[in-house]
Parts: C-alpha cells; structure tokens; sequence
C-alpha cells in the first residue's frame, strides 16, 4: 500500500475515493512545523542556518503519518502545486529521514491543479523529486521575513512606543496607504459647475447632454466657477430649441478580461460580492477542495486546452455560434513578476452550470463568479460604437454634446462584465441612435456644483491590485498582508476603503525616516524579482540572504544607538510638514493655550502626542496628528432641553469629545470609534452624556445591569460581571433578556472585580473620570489608561483637580522605565561536610 500524503482532510478524503483501497490518503494540517518566535531561530553567523520545530498542534498527526510511512511500501507527497505546498513536502520528507521512516519504495512528489479523478490519476503517473529550487525560494523568504520581523519589530518598540510590529511587505503595504491619505491632505479642492440637458430623442429614448459651448464660445471644465454664472447658462439651455448637427462614430470592440488569477478573484470578489480578500479565500479552498474549481493560488491566465475545448462547447450551446470566437483565446499575463507556473482559477467541469451544482451562499455567489469570468473568456469580442453627438441652437450660441456607446453585438457583455472600482465615466453610458436634422425634444435644463476631487483611498481590491503591478507580495500572500494591518490597528476599513490610522502614519514615518530603502517600492519588487530567480534557478538563495544582511544589519544597530529623544525630535522634523503646515497665519508651531512655547512631537507610553515646550508650565497636548487634529472647530449641536447648556463637541489630547456646558467640572464623553462626526446630532450627543445607562434589576440578583461604553468599547456590566457589546447603539437598544443573555454567555477567563476608588478627583479633559486609588506601594492616580502615583508623604485627602490632571500628562509624557535586569543571587553555600565521628576504643 502507497501512503499519500495532502494538506487537508477535506482533499484527502476526495481523493482516497479517487484512488481506491491500495493507497491510504492522510491529511499533514498544513504547514508540520516552522521557525520558532524567538531570537536564533536563524542565524546569520551560521550561514543562515534555520532552526526549525514541529508545531505543537501537529504532534500527533506527524506521528500518525509517520506510523503510516513505516507500514507503507512508498510515501507519495501530494502537497499543494505551489511554493508553500513545495516546502510542506520538503519538511514532510526532512521528517520522515530523520525519524528513518521513509519506506524502501522512497519518497516522489505529485502535483495537480484541480481534485478530478482524471487529474489525480493522471497526477500519479508523473512523479518527480521534491523541487529544491522552490524549497530555497521558500527557505530565502522565510528567513527574510523571519530575520526583518525580529531584528526591526524590537527598534520599534524601544524607539517608538505604542508600534507593534514591522515586516518585510506588510510595511510597504502600509505605506501606500499612507501615502494616498497624504494625496488626499494635500489636496484642495477647486469649486466649478457644469449644466446638463435631459433630453429624447424622436424614437422616445431617453439620453442627458452636456452644455459644451455657451455664448459662442467653448467651455472648459472651470469656466463655470460659481452659481450666478451656471444659473444664466442653465437658462440659456432651457429657453433653446436643439437640433442634432453632427454625430461622430468609431467602431470599437471590447474584448473579454483573461479568467481569474489569485489577485484578480479577490479584486472582483470585493466589487461584485463585497468579500474581503481573506474570506473569498477562504471560499476558494472549499471551492478547490471540493472539486469544483481549479488550485486557487496563481498568477497565470491560461487553461488546459480540453478546458478551452470545453468551454467553447457550453457557449455554442448556451449562446450559438455566433458568439463563439473562431479560434481560442490564448492570454498572457501582465502582472509584473508572474511566474505562470499553473492554471487560471477556472471551473473544473464548465458543464456544471452555477444553478445545477447544488451550491449555497457564498460558495454559490464565488463559484457563478468563477465560472462566468472564465466562460466569457473565450467568447466572441463585443462590436461597439463609440458616439459623440453635438447639438446646436436655432442662434448656433449654446452647444450640447451627448457622448456615449451603442452596443452593436454584445458578445461575451451577453454574460459578464468586469466590475470597476470607480463609477463608469459618461462615455461608457448607453446612448440611443441619433441622426443628424433630428431634433430631440427638452425635458428639463439643470446646473450642478461639484468639486474636484482627490485620488479615492484603496478599497481591498485597489490595494491588491497596486501590489500586483508594483511586483510586491505573491498571490498566496496578498489576503494575509491586509490581515496583518488591520489586526496590528494600523489600518481602518470603512466603506470598504483603507483609512490610515496614527499609529500607521508613525510608524511609517519612522520607517521612511531610519528605514527608506527598505520601504521603497523598488526595492521590495527588486528582492521579489530575486526570490522568483532562486526559484528558477537563476539564484542562489544564501547570496540573497548574504547580500541583504550585509546592509540591514548595521543599519538596525545605527538605529538602535541613537537616543529615543534624538529618535522622537527627527520624527518630529519629518513630520513637520503634516504635523505644523503653513497656513500664512503666523509660526504654526506657536502654543495656542500660552502664546509663547512651541509645540513639537512627544512620545508617551501610550503613543505619540504634541505638547507644548513649556510645560509643566503650560500643559497644552493635543493628539497625533495633521492640521485637522488641532484645527477642528468645536462644533454646538445644540443646548439640553432640562439645564439650558449648550452642548458642544469638542477636540481634546484623545481625540474628539462631547461636552455639556462650560466651566471647571463640565460633564464629558468620549466620541465612539462607530460614530462619524457628521452623524453625531444632539440627541446622541445628549445619550452619550447621560452614560452609564441603567437596563433593570437583574431578575436572580435583583442588582441593576448597566451599560455604558469603555476604554475598551461598548459593554454591560453587572455585579463584578461584563459583557461586551458590538456597538454603540447596542448600548441604548439592549433590553433586559438579551443582557442576561449575553452575561450569562461563557468568557475566556475570569475577571476580578472591580476595584472601588477612594474618590473621584474629577474628570479628564476627554471627559474621563480621575480616580484615587490604593496601591500596593501607595495611592496613585487613574485615568483608566494612565497611573500616576502620588509623591512620597503627599496627603491624598488634599489632592487637588489639577495636581492630579499634572500627575497623569507627566507618567503620559515620560519614556517607560526600563525594565530592570535581575539581580542574579549569589549561590547558596553547600553546608560543610560533617567530619566523621572518631572511633571510640573498646574499653580495655
């Protein structure tokens, strides 16, 4: 019997039933084992050498398929067809050697691109050798990815606090998101006005045209600059009778997009299914693993010829003849970097329509998706008209001009379309046939304002696609990149658009700082562009790890020596133009709060901050950011029906907040992370002010369950117990049954009761309570984020509001301390050896 071994269980007992009772199919999980996280892991003075573990998690399936291997007459390792599935085999037989189970029939390495009977079977016939030139691919990536992770995530951490992590692609991913949140800042907006024509034509089709030319003279996009002008053009329109004096047309066609790669499915998944790059993914492998398409990571767009075949059979079936190309289409890839090792993501079988393979939800929605992108491949181009009808008035004064295309054969448009990431522009609009004399009638005349935009902020499927033509990252590695911002916090997703947080602007500013070569855009493509030589064979992958390591390394050490002050102030240079632009309103510097100090970047244990040179004097800070953070205006939504006070939302060090009235203890509330500042109205404002919320009495305990949103966000809380909520609306609809519901849910571990405070000083400039607590090594202050301990001898019954407020900027302002080193105790003395007793003499 021949051991199999594949990487999930889903494919391995697909394929058992393939293969019949004289193979035993077994699933490794994945990845068996990996670079433990911890330094040494590989070692640059060792040539590299990596020190590899099995996971945890695999313990008992290695020892399964080692027990296997044993019984077996031959191992046949029938990974993934790709890099990762090349090394899961390299380690599988590594293993396998060093436990010396390898049988006498040896170990041989199948690959195949779709789980079918045929393409296993056929798959069996050619076995070959593991591929070490993929495997040193992998090696060199990993130790890469491995090697920039540990020796930069650490200078991060000491040099910037609040910085998670840095890694190899993950930070230049981060920095094209940044660096279209600084297009966008930068950006100012220009007003103009354009006029539009709602018209038909004689046939009753309904088309708009554009006001082109307006006392006699052509119009550019700012000749319209305000609503005065664009009213007297409006009206010209509409007291003109128009006649169609010419029509333009150019033949065209629009030929079909190439099937699916890795990148292009998670790009149209996001358009047309709104899946993220992961969860379409995730679909995918389900998808492959269960036969129904083909190996869902690669870079190619070809298909087998019987697939081509195949497909051609099922458009002249569902189609005719005329939609079926004369010959098949034959694509090549664009992508910078690809390697079209496999397949295009393609159905196994195009016969099995979506509607008749008895799939459901997303499953269902990505396979249709698969099946009609590679369908329309090979189908016939569509012939098109692109028009450009221009209009005259009876005085030949005002101009019209209706721009768009007729479909003259829609072709493979009969059954699919690419979706785009912007709105179509208004030549790709349909347009009615138009002849020249006729003479459309008016339905209305209408002016517009608009404003000049900036550049859109990349959705998941833009990000992807901008990698992809700037050669970084790898199919297998685009959806975890995304990931891996997001869970770092770096990044924000709303609206299916990537905002750059703070915490991600400094720590690319840190990066562009100490770093820039290693964030640049070429570099990262060049160093991909050498991993894909090693796994050709073109490179060796020691001379890419030598090269790299010879110019990292003493650049880390430069950083590392430098002081965090010296760190934060050329921070504070770099960023001086985002933090402190010019406005032509004096020294943007200059302390708003004392008129005299100048304001610069502070690092704290919790982040970065701007604060005032004169503090402690002057204790003006506000939070990270550009001009907006310190220049939005406080806003009143309006004033509290039951005291008279204005309600105003204002910008403090953390970030926007809601306050009711003025004076020296105003009530405060922190703006919701959920809310948007333009959708926050007084009522909302007025809820978040009357926090905490009192749901009832809790039915067992008859104490009262409460919600309210916290440090952490949204949660009830009950007798010691909480719960969290998803949202801040869950904290004002959540009614009786549903919190006892969800405190009553399992948590991941205990919590200790709250700690009750000695009193409540007063309140943040956010709006925080200041609580005195009692420490173990005394009282100290809390903020919630912040613990500020009192002075030596300092009598907390006499602590003041402000002397408090002090405490915490100043623990907020200063470094965190460093971690002591242990005082290694002296070994304990071993007790003197007792001598033994002399021997007595026997009496005499």
């Amino acid at each position: 019997m021949d051991l199999v071994i594949v990487e999930s269980p889903a494919k391995a007992k697909t394929i058992n039933k393939y293969l019949g009772s004289d193979y035993k199919v077994l699933a490794s999980f994945g990845h068996v084992r990996d670079l433990p996280p911890k330094d040494g892991s590989v070692d640059p003075d060792a040539d590299f050498a990596m020190r590899w573990e099995v996971s945890a998690d695999r313990t008992k399936q290695m020892k399964e398929i080692t027990d296997a291997a044993k019984q077996s007459n031959r191992v046949i390792l029938a990974t993934d067809p790709d890099r990762e599935g090349e090394a899961i085999s390299w380690h599988l037989a590594e293993l396998l050697a060093a436990k010396r189970a390898v049988p006498k029939g040896g170990l041989a390495r199948v690959t195949f691109n779709a789980i079918t009977k045929s393409a296993v079977t056929e798959a069996m016939k050619a076995p070959r050798q593991v591929d070490q030139d993929l495997v040193d691919a992998y090696l060199a990536r990993r130790a890469l990815d491995y090697l920039v992770g540990f020796t930069l995530s650490p200078v991060l951490w000491r040099k910037l606090p609040g910085a998670k992590s840095a890694g190899r692609v993950q930070s230049v991913a981060l920095r094209l998101v940044v660096d279209r949140e600084r297009e966008i800042e930068a950006f100012r907006a220009q007003e103009y006005w354009s006029v539009k024509a709602a018209m038909q034509s004689a046939a009753g089709r309904d088309f708009v045209a554009r006001l082109t030319l307006w006392r006699g003279a052509k119009l550019d996009k700012f000749d319209l600059p305000d609503a005065a002008t664009a009213e007297a053009a409006r009206a010209d329109v509409a007291a003109g009778r128009f006649t169609v004096s010419a029509v333009e047309t150019k033949a065209g066609v629009r030929n079909p997009a190439p099937p699916f790669t890795t990148s292009t499915l998670q790009q149209e998944a996001s358009r047309k299914l709104g899946m993220g790059a992961q969860q379409a993914m995730r679909v995918a492998q389900s998808l492959y693993e269960d036969g129904h398409i083909t190996y869902m990571r690669t870079d190619g767009v070809s298909m087998a010829g019987e697939a081509i075949a195949a497909a051609r059979d099922v458009v002249m079936e569902m189609f005719g003849r005329e939609h079926l190309p004369e010959k098949p289409r034959v694509y090549v890839a664009k992508a910078k970097n690809a390697q079209e090792a496999h397949e295009a993501i393609r159905p196994t079988e195009f016969a099995r329509s979506p509607k008749g393979i008895g799939l459901s939800g997303d499953a269902a929605r990505l396979y249709e998706l698969v099946w009609k992108r590679a369908l329309a491949s090979q189908m016939a181009s569509a012939r098109i008209e692109r028009t450009s009808v221009d209009l005259l008035s009876a005085d030949r004064q005002v101009g019209l001009r209706a721009s768009g295309t007729v479909v003259l054969f829609p072709g493979f448009l009969a059954l699919y379309a690419e979706g785009r990431d912007e709105p179509e522009d208004e030549e790709d609009a349909r347009l009615p046939k138009l002849v020249q004399g006729e003479v459309p009638t008016l339905v209305e005349a209408s002016a517009s304002q608009h404003f000049t935009e900036p550049p859109p902020r990349f959705s998941e499927a833009s990000l992807v696609k901008r990698l992809e033509e700037l050669g970084i990252g790898r199919p297998s590695t685009y959806a975890s990149i995304l990931q891996v911002l997001k869970d770092r916090a770096y990044v924000r997703l709303e609206k299916n658009r990537f905002f750059a947080e703070e915490k991600g602007r400094l720590v690319t500013a840190f990066l562009e700082r100490f770093f820039e070569r290693y964030v640049s855009y070429d570099f990262t493509a060049g160093l991909e562009t050498q991993l894909d030589e090693v796994s050709a064979g073109d490179r060796a992958f020691l001379d890419v790890m030598r090269a790299f390591w010879a110019d990292f390394k003493p650049k880390t050490d430069e950083v590392l020596e430098q002081r965090p002050s010296d760190v934060t102030a050329a921070l504070d240079e770099f960023l001086a133009p985002y933090l402190f632009p010019e406005t032509g309103a004096g020294d943007p510097r200059t302390c708003p709060n004392c008129g005299d100090g100048r304001l610069s970047l502070k690092t704290g244990k919790f982040g970065a901050f701007v604060a005032c040179s004169n503090y402690p004097e002057c204790r003006y800070t506000r939070q990270f950011g550009g001009a907006q953070a310190e220049n939005a205006a406080d806003v009143v939504l309006g004033e509290d029906p039951e005291t008279g006070l204005p309600v105003t939302l204002k910008s403090g060090r953390f970030g926007r907040f809601v306050q009711l009235g003025e004076g020296e203890k105003p009530k405060r509330a922190s703006l919701p992370r959920d809310v948007a500042e333009d959708s926050l109205d007084l009522a909302l404002a007025l809820k978040l002010l009357s926090l905490p919320r009192e749901v009832g009495l809790h039915p067992e305990t008859g104490k009262p369950i409460t919600a309210s949103i916290g440090r952490f966000g949204p949660y009830l809380a009950h007798d010691g117990q909480y719960a969290k909520l998803n949202g801040t609306a869950e904290v004002f609809e959540t009614g009786m049954n549903m919190a006892v519901a969800k405190l009553a849910e399992p948590k991941g571990f205990a919590r200790r009761a709250p700690v009750e405070p000695l009193r409540v000083v007063g309140q943040t400039e956010a709006g925080a309570d200041i609580r005195l607590m009692a420490g173990r090594y005394g009282p100290y202050v809390s903020d919630g984020t912040t613990n500020a301990s009192l002075a030596k001898g300092a009598d907390p019954a006499a602590l003041s509001l402000e002397e408090a407020r002090a405490l915490l900027a100043a623990r907020a302002a200063a470094a965190p301390a460093k971690a002591r080193k242990p005082v290694k105790k002296a070994a304990a003395k071993k007790p003197a050896a007792k001598k033994a007793a002399a021997k007595k003499k026997a009496a005499p």
